[in-house]
């Protein structure tokens, strides 16, 4: 037998994708019941009992996502927020802080400053490319965990991962690493360092934009051991899980991860290198290009660049406006990820609740989530769009 490690889509298709042993049915069976009879008093079959507690269908997904992440412990959820969320009280305490990038998912930043602040966890949030203010804000003993995103939602800032890896571990914190925009096949967060990587599935993983969920993913050594029973305990205890029929379309547009992504990326590589310069932008704002601040860290770091673009317009906020209302292909829509091409105004969409804080988003931005249409089209679709203005 064989002790090659397999391929990362190999993973996807096989892990946790065990052939039916009862019928032979090469896809699983999705499990809808809600409770499981034992074989006697305390005597579980399998370990199940439970919905909240346990299902085959979402066991299945937890065992591919830990494989794909690098990592031995995943905890599937009903969305990217509750996984969030159970992170958070799972791992920290009132009158504890978390530091932060000042460019976060503004459903991020509305959790932690409006949800966990009630319950006594503060935020503060800072630019994480300078690491001598990162230390010294993990230098207060109330500092315990480092929130990152990597590429930043809706920036595209690359963070060092490894570098802040080891500033977190030096100051006895932890770094969890949202790695939604990159995925587990562009990038593996634990390889390089963190403790926790968070997930909002429903974005690239889910893939379809037809179902919602999250996920947070940990290591294999006893440290993350002892964090992964925390986030057990919250998940049962809480109940945040995600269901039967979600984990099972997760899970399947987990085995086309790769292959999306691959075309995600190229697509957005050309319209990227396509508008940059383009008069009527001001900048393009992708790592795939080679002006961007942060593209030799996200190549050192990343298999490739990922589909997600950021364009600021030249014109302002009414330019950004026109352009989002006057595309075919790019349908206006909130959320990321799918197949198909989405354009997002996050001034007023998926950061309204961070206007007025540091973590505000330019009004003359637009977010691009690149599908895998010919890029062609979605090229003369943005050009059309813009020869409006």
């Amino acid at each position: 037998m064989s002790n090659h490690d397999p391929g990362f889509s190999t993973h996807a298709i096989h892990t946790g994708q065990e052939v039916d042993q009862v019928f032979g049915a090469v896809v699983p069976p999705v499990h809808f019941s809600t409770t499981y009879a034992p074989d006697g008093i305390g005597n579980l079959r399998n370990g199940y009992d439970y919905g909240r507690a346990g299902n085959p269908t979402r066991s299945a997904l937890q065992t591919q996502l830990a494989a794909l992440e690098g990592g031995n412990h995943a905890f599937s959820f009903g969305s990217g927020l509750a996984a969030e969320d159970a992170v958070i009280r799972a791992l920290m305490r009132p009158g504890q802080r978390i530091v932060m990038g000042n460019d976060a998912y503004g459903g991020t930043f509305r959790l932690f400053d409006k949800v966990h602040s009630a319950w006594g966890v503060s935020n503060t949030p800072l630019d994480l490319s300078d690491h001598d203010r990162v230390a010294a804000e993990l230098e207060h003993p109330e500092a315990t965990l480092l929130w990152v995103e990597t590429p930043s939602n809706p920036l595209m800032a690359i963070t060092d991962i490894a570098a802040l890896a080891q500033l977190a571990h030096a100051h006895s914190a932890l770094l969890v690493v949202d790695n939604t925009f990159a995925t587990p096949y562009l990038q593996q967060p634990l390889r390089l360092g963190a403790d926790v990587v968070v997930h909002s599935t429903t974005k690239y993983i889910g893939g379809h934009s037809d179902v919602v969920g999250g996920a947070a993913v940990l290591g294999s050594d006893d440290a993350a051991d002892e964090l992964a029973e925390k986030i057990a305990f919250q998940q049962f205890a809480v109940g945040a899980v995600s269901g039967p029929l979600d984990a099972y379309l997760t899970t399947r547009g987990l085995k086309t991860l790769g292959v999306r992504m691959d075309r995600h990326c190229s697509n957005a590589q050309a319209i990227a290198e396509h508008f940059d310069g383009h008069p009527a932008i001001e900048r393009v704002l992708y790592p795939g290009l080679a002006s961007h601040p942060g593209h030799e860290l996200a190549a050192t770091q990343m298999r490739s660049f990922g589909g997600m673009v950021s364009l600021q317009l030249a014109g302002g906020e009414p330019a950004a406006r026109k352009v989002a209302e006057a595309t075919k292909y790019f349908i206006l829509a909130e959320s990321l990820g799918g197949v198909e091409s989405l354009m997002n105004y996050p001034h007023e969409m998926t950061h309204a609740s961070v206007r007025g804080t540091e973590l505000a988003v330019p009004e003359n931005l637009l977010r691009l989530s690149v599908g895998i249409e010919d890029v062609q089209d979605l090229v003369e679709d943005l050009e059309q769009s813009l020869a409006g203005l």
